[in-house]
């Protein structure tokens, strides 16, 4: 089923894939709390940048990000990550950092798992980081977009919610990337803990339907399009205990009535039976063909959720961008995205193998 996107020829283009948003330093306590532990793991992630991350270290694709750190051995650490997963760091601004954070830091990401009846805790440790302090006028979006050259560029609501500038600059590279001819996709991610400070829900709604009016592909869940864009969805018990795919149509329907420049929109399906135990699907629509939906995953065993919706979406892009087809990019999506939530950290560690097999039926025999 064509996607209805027109994407630039990859030989005009330095970039595949650019995504905007910030890139955190993840601590992670393992199997233990967060309020007990003794160590943490440290990664690297950002519901943005994973998804450029996804693209090129599964998929292969040409990868960047635009964001800002703080000059610091912190920011360098996460620099050295980001470079380890295959992104091009061309585009990230450093801030010169004054010595203890006062002005400016690098955001940390405090998560536990979860597991069983424990639902995963995420604690964000991320005021007055370089990004969040990011202007318009900071960054070249048309050399970015037109010189450089992009194909796609990836952003979201977590971005558009760190501060009041956050959102001024992702219109900004929204309305450049537009002008070159990039295709725009956008996770509305809401986090009512970001949204907070600066407004709440009702500000939410305002930056996320004043950024959509430049989105053609839009991804989300059911919370995601009710808090950020004001679609409800009904049908929907509040436990989320089962996948209903009827009350998601008629949810994109309205949205895509009202948003006609919405040319793909997708959102995963996810019933929470515990932490460590969900159903799992997701469907899209395109203008051109209507509904498809993935595969159904029931019962399917998690260790590690946070990261699993970025999988979804950069799965999702390499199969609208490369395979060209709607019914392909939900199944790849959806099967990448249920590959990252078997490991731990917000970034993938599937290959693209490993996902073209899941997505094709196969299961998780031993390979020898």
């Amino acid at each position: 089923m064509s996607t209805g996107l027109t994407i630039r020829p990859a030989q005009e283009c330095a970039y595949d894939i650019m995504s905007l948003g910030e890139v955190m330093l993840r601590l992670d306590p393992g199997e233990t709390r967060i309020r007990t532990a003794r160590r943490f793991e440290a990664w690297e992630g950002g519901g943005e940048y994973n998804v450029a991350r996804g693209l090129s270290r599964c998929f292969g694709q040409r990868a960047g990000v635009i964001t800002a750190l703080a000059d610091n051995e912190v920011g360098h650490l996460i620099e050295n990550m980001i470079l380890a997963g295959g992104v091009s760091t061309q585009n990230i601004r450093w801030a010169a950092y004054d010595g203890i954070g006062r002005t400016v830091r690098n955001g940390l990401n405090f998560t536990e798992r979860g597991y069983g009846v424990r639902g995963a805790v995420g604690v964000s440790d991320r005021g007055n980081t370089a990004v969040a302090q990011l202007r318009p006028e900071d960054i070249d979006f048309d050399d970015i977009f037109g010189r450089q050259g992009v194909r796609w560029l990836h952003t979201g609501g977590i971005f558009a919610a760190l501060s009041e500038s956050a959102a001024d600059v992702a219109e900004a590279a929204m309305s450049a990337a537009k002008r070159h001819g990039t295709i725009v996709s956008y996770d509305l991610n809401y986090r009512p803990s970001l949204w907070k400070g600066i407004g709440g829900q009702e500000r939410a709604q305002e930056v996320n339907r004043r950024l959509a009016q430049y989105v053609d592909v839009m991804i989300g869940n059911e919370e995601d399009f009710t808090a950020s864009l004001g679609f409800e969805v009904e049908g929907v018990d509040e436990n989320l205990s089962k996948l209903d795919t009827a009350a998601f149509e008629r949810m994109i329907e309205k949205a895509t009535s009202e948003f006609t420049n919405f040319t793909v929109v997708a959102t995963t399906l996810r019933a929470v039976k515990t932490a460590t135990v969900n159903d799992w699907a997701a469907i899209a629509w395109s203008r051109e063909g209507g509904f498809v939906r993935s595969t159904e995953r029931p019962g399917l065993e998690i260790l590690d959720r946070v990261g699993g919706g970025d999988s979804f979406a950069s799965g999702l892009i390499y199969g609208l961008m490369i395979r060209e087809d709607v019914q392909t990019a939900v199944e790849f999506g959806a099967a990448h995205g249920a590959l990252a939530m078997t490991t731990p950290g917000d970034t993938t560690m599937a290959t693209v193998a490993e996902v073209e097999r899941l997505a094709s039926g196969g299961g998780a025999r031993v390979i020898r």
